[in-house]
């Protein structure tokens, strides 16, 4: 039957079945061709991720730039006190709300690449710096890794094209990736071709990144039991580990986002805070402190030449122009989410927590754990270096644990806290999906299970040929991007004026002059029609 609020075929829950149908079956044949040619599928890849990083790579790092400063400008504008999605207050106390925007993002880099990548830059200093000469190694290194993970990335998932998810919500529009384009082709959008194939690519982009994690999750976790317990890491091993953290984001997604998901979210957080606190305690916590300083300076003082450098073009397609490519697909499913997540905010409440204070909490996580490999690597070169030259990500975690004391505790915490922030973006980017194949109201708890299941089989499938699939499929996501950019690029100059009509709107009705207040729409067009109820 046709839904009342979409053209496309649905089922009466709402399921759109093209989009559902589509985008479950462009990631069966991925793993299909991936477990028949890897070979072939892995360069067809990196010679697709390397053309759009090549050509795309300036867009995408402007996009992100004035994305930011867009956010920061408008956070400071009266404007922002406009309260989002038609609620009078919000539906998540704050530490629960900021919980799961943090967990969602960072996933295994909030373990594995934070304490890795200012390794890896200190080791080989980035070629922004030239030689190095005149700046302090740890603070370049530092400060490198801030622009990769920092505000420009967390800006673009889920400040301006939430501002617009939202907007369009108390219009009628469906939580869709779709949406998105209300600001270019209004209404016409819901039923539009144009809508569904915006739909299926923007799922297929976070699909891909998200498989990904949980691929590498299977692979580094059995390393690190290998090294640990001296389990045997074989492909059943990594195969229980993906069916275990599948079970948690399972029944987290099933119980909807007011219990499983805010409460592993707020676990994760928790976590994290003791293991910082241990690492400081049993480390260098002044080294610390002054490396975080000292990468934030260097970040500051160069903040636009680093956020816009073009000089080295391969090295930039391996680290920045991968890492915006790769967040940038994560965009429209991260706004559907955090839209859905943020209902009753203010408009300065969304944008000061994805735009400023996450990303702070991310270098601080990042200083406590790339700036502690860093302290020990001084100490004794090759500690930390060596293990992650030879065995990868999994093993500066796994050193920097052995070189401190309480090292078992600390190791097994590490590997525990990974494994959950992996179900956290399992759980989460499987409702977003689900709500993204739905038509209207919120999907149902079977399509949520559904694509958690997809997207664990598609892993566990995946890992059986070694990691060559898996990254494949994760680098798929920087090709994606590049349709995901035009995607996004209408936010930029439709939140400010979406922001500001709904501005002067609720000014308006808080004095009781509806009908005198100037609108860009009629009384008809702003009633909400969009059920959020939890299946």
């Amino acid at each position: 039957m046709r839904s009342p609020v979409d053209g496309q075929r649905a089922t009466p829950r709402g399921r759109d079945r093209v989009v559902t149908g589509v985008s479950a079956g462009g990631l069966a044949l991925f793993v299909a061709a991936a477990l028949v040619v890897p070979d072939r599928v892995s360069t067809w890849v990196a010679e697709g991720s390397s053309f759009s990083g090549r050509w795309f790579g300036l867009f995408w790092q402007v996009l992100l730039l004035v994305t930011f400063a867009m956010a920061v400008l408008l956070a400071a504008t009266p404007w922002a006190k406009a309260r989002l999605g038609g609620l009078a207050a919000p539906e998540f106390g704050r530490f629960k709300w900021v919980a799961m925007i943090m967990c969602t993002l960072l996933a295994g880099g909030g373990v594995f690449w934070a304490a890795a990548e200012p390794m890896y830059h200190y080791v080989s200093t980035p070629p922004y710096f030239g030689d190095g000469g005149g700046t302090d190694p740890a603070a370049a290194a530092l400060g490198q890794s801030f622009v990769d993970w920092g505000f420009l990335v967390w800006a673009i998932l889920g400040s301006l094209g939430a501002v617009v998810m939202l907007y369009g919500a108390e219009r009628g529009m469906p939580l869709r990736p779709r949406t998105l384009l209300y600001p270019v082709m209004g209404e016409r959008i819901r039923t539009s071709w144009v809508g569904s194939l915006v739909d299926i690519v923007c799922i297929i982009s976070v699909v891909a990144g998200t498989v990904g994690p949980i691929g590498f999750l299977g692979l580094q976790v059995a390393y690190g039991l290998h090294g640990l317990f001296d389990v045997p890491n074989t492909y059943g091993v990594q195969l229980l580990v993906i069916l275990g953290l599948s079970a948690i984001a399972l029944l987290s997604v099933l119980s909807g986002i007011d219990k499983g998901i805010q409460l592993l979210s707020r676990f994760n957080v928790w976590m994290a805070v003791a293991l910082m606190a241990v690492v400081l305690a049993v480390g260098s916590l002044g080294f610390v402190l002054k490396a975080w300083v000292a990468g934030m300076g260097t970040y500051a003082a160069d903040f636009v030449g680093m956020s816009l450098y073009q000089g080295d073009q391969e090295w930039l397609g391996g680290w920045t122009i991968f890492f915006f490519g790769w967040f940038l697909g994560y965009a429209p499913l991260m706004s559907i989410f955090i839209a859905r997540i943020s209902r009753g905010r203010t408009a300065r409440d969304l944008l000061v927590a994805t735009s400023i204070i996450a990303p702070l909490a991310t270098t601080l996580w990042f200083s406590v754990l790339g700036g502690t490999a860093i302290w020990i690597e001084q100490g004794s070169a090759g500690a930390i270096s060596e293990p992650l030259q030879s065995d990868g990500l999994p093993a500066a975690v796994m050193a920097i644990s052995q070189n401190l004391p309480l090292s078992t505790l600390l190791a097994v915490g590490f590997l525990v806290l990974t494994l959950t922030f992996v179900a956290t973006t399992t759980d989460s980017m499987s409702y977003a999906v689900a709500q993204a194949c739905t038509a209207h109201d919120s999907p149902s708890r079977w399509l949520r299970g559904l694509w958690t299941l997809l997207m664990g089989g598609g892993a566990a499938t995946l890992i059986s040929v070694g990691d060559g699939g898996i990254s494949a499929l994760q680098s798929f996501i920087v090709i994606t991007a590049v349709p995901v950019g035009f995607v996004m690029l209408p936010s930029v100059v439709a939140a400010p004026v979406y922001l500001r009509r709904l501005a002067i709107e609720q000014a308006a009705r808080r004095d009781g002059a509806d009908e005198s207040a100037p609108r860009g729409e009629s009384d008809e067009d702003l009633r909400p029609e969009i059920a959020f109820t939890e299946t």
